[in-house]
């Protein structure tokens, strides 16, 4: 088991490790079955992960316990995909028509944006409705095009990030009503990013955005197809949650 852990940020977060036991708890909350909640039982605040669509894996899970202890908050990662299950890992991307048709289909029905996105938002509301001051939401991969499209009117959340996302599009971020922290990787479209960073850059919160492309990192670094083990790949993993604290420190303040 090896760490590593060299930011010096106003929030420092705890060392990552490449061999990784979860520290939370799979619960029943709202309309979900399956929530991983990790975190303090009960916090002013509450901040929700939405996971790619490999669902559930230590690294994601090492990611939502990160920012449950650095911020003292609970965080809750529900099973969207609830009872059908995630996609397969291996392999991916696919490689034969096959695969590929069964990748669309999984959008077009379990992993369907529009459906998850109206049930990020009644979790979120859910948790103010529970007592949560602010709701704070990140997501990875699908998780992101989920996360920053719940971020318009009437939101309940108070600031989304979205980290390697799929799908991205300038015309989510035009409909924001509240803040976002965009940190892509290199196998996302550069200028749509910029596109994007410009767009946020007219917002009257744009002082509280935050965003970063990380121009070494393959799409998945910081969730299920994060390889721990490689230095660099743990550097920016670390790199990217000491960011994402930060910005929830920030913006749920």
């Amino acid at each position: 088991m090896t760490t590593h852990n060299t930011n010096a940020a106003c929030c420092t977060i705890p060392p990552v490790l490449s061999d990784y036991t979860p520290k939370g708890t799979f619960k029943s909350v709202g309309s979900f079955n399956k929530v991983y909640v990790t975190g303090p039982e009960t916090s002013t605040n509450a901040i929700v992960c939405v996971y790619d669509i490999f669902g559930f894996y230590p690294q994601t899970q090492q990611g939502a316990d990160i920012v449950a202890s650095t911020l003292k908050t609970t965080v809750y990662m529900p099973d969207f995909f609830e009872p059908d299950g995630p996609f397969p890992h291996d392999p991916f991307p696919p490689t034969t028509d096959e695969g590929k048709q069964a990748l669309q289909n999984f959008f077009a029905t379990t992993a369907n944006p529009p459906k998850n996105v109206a049930k990020l938002i009644e979790f979120g509301t859910l948790l103010k409705t529970n007592g949560a001051a602010k709701v704070g939401a990140y997501g990875f991969c699908w998780g992101g095009k989920v996360t920053v499209s719940a971020g318009g009117e009437n939101t309940p959340f108070s600031s989304v990030s979205i980290i390697h996302p799929a799908m991205l599009s300038a015309e989510d971020s035009e409909k924001l009503t509240i803040p976002l922290a965009i940190y892509p990787s290199k196998d996302e479209p550069k200028e749509e990013f910029e596109k994007i960073v410009s767009i946020l850059s007219e917002k009257s919160f744009a002082s509280l955005c935050d965003h970063k492309y990380y121009s070494t990192m393959h799409h998945g670094w910081a969730a299920a197809r994060g390889d721990l083990k490689n230095e660099e790949n743990k550097k920016e993993f670390e790199d990217v949650y000491t960011k994402l604290v930060n910005f929830f420190k920030k913006t749920l303040a």
